[in-house]
C-alpha cells in the first residue's frame, strides 16, 4: 500500500503514469487513427491518465485508502477515496479484458474520469485556493467530456468527441499538476 502513503516513489510513479498517458493522448491529436484497437488505445490512455489523477489527488489530500475496501454509502473522506480508487482500478481492469469494443471502452474511460472527480473533490476540500478549485473544475470537465464521448451520440467512436475528451483530460492533468496533486 505504499503508493497511498505519499512517499516520493509513488508520487514519481503517478507522474510517470500521467506522463505516459499524456504522451499517448498527444500522439492522437495529429493523426486520425482507425480501427477498434486504435480506439481502445485512446480510451485506455484517458483511463490511465484519470486513474493517475485519482491516486494523486487522494495522496495529496493525505487520504490513505485501500481500494479493496468497499463501503456501500461512503460518508467519510477515506471511504470516498477508497471507492474512487476501487472504481478507477475496476475501469482499468475492465479495459484489459476482452476484445476491443469502442462503446464499452469509452464507458470504462468515463468511469475512471468520474472516479477522478470524486478524488478531486476530496483533495479540494483539503487544499485551499484557486489552483485546487481549478483542478477540481478541470476534473469535472474531463469527466463530462468523457461522458459525451461514451454517450449515445459518440458510442466511443466519434473522432470529434474523443478529441474533446482527450483535450479535457490533458487540461485536467495540467490543472492537477499545477495544484500539486501530481
Amino acid at each position: 500500500m505504499s503508493e497511498f502513503h505519499g512517499d516520493e516513489q509513488s508520487h514519481g510513479a503517478e507522474q510517470q503514469d500521467a506522463g505516459q498517458a499524456q504522451a499517448t493522448l498527444s500522439s492522437h491529436g495529429t493523426a486520425v487513427r482507425s480501427g477498434e484497437e486504435a480506439l481502445r488505445e485512446r480510451h485506455v490512455a484517458r483511463a490511465h491518465s484519470a486513474s493517475a489523477r485519482t491516486r494523486g489527488a487522494c495522496r495529496c489530500a493525505g487520504v490513505e485508502a485501500d481500494p479493496a475496501a468497499v463501503i456501500a454509502v461512503p460518508t467519510e473522506a477515506a471511504s470516498k477515496a477508497a471507492n474512487a480508487l476501487r472504481l478507477s482500478a475496476d475501469a482499468l481492469a475492465a479495459l484489459a479484458d476482452g476484445a476491443p469494443d469502442p462503446a464499452a471502452d469509452a464507458r470504462h474511460a468515463r468511469n475512471a474520469a468520474a472516479a477522478s472527480v470524486l478524488a478531486a473533490q476530496i483533495a479540494r476540500s483539503h487544499g485551499t485556493g484557486a489552483l485546487s478549485d481549478a483542478a477540481y473544475q478541470a476534473a469535472l470537465k474531463a469527466s463530462q467530456a468523457a461522458g459525451l464521448a461514451a454517450g449515445k451520440e459518440g458510442l466511443g467512436r466519434s473522432e470529434v468527441l474523443n478529441a474533446e475528451a482527450e483535450a479535457a483530460e490533458t487540461a485536467a492533468v495540467a490543472a492537477a499538476e499545477a495544484a500539486g496533486w501530481l
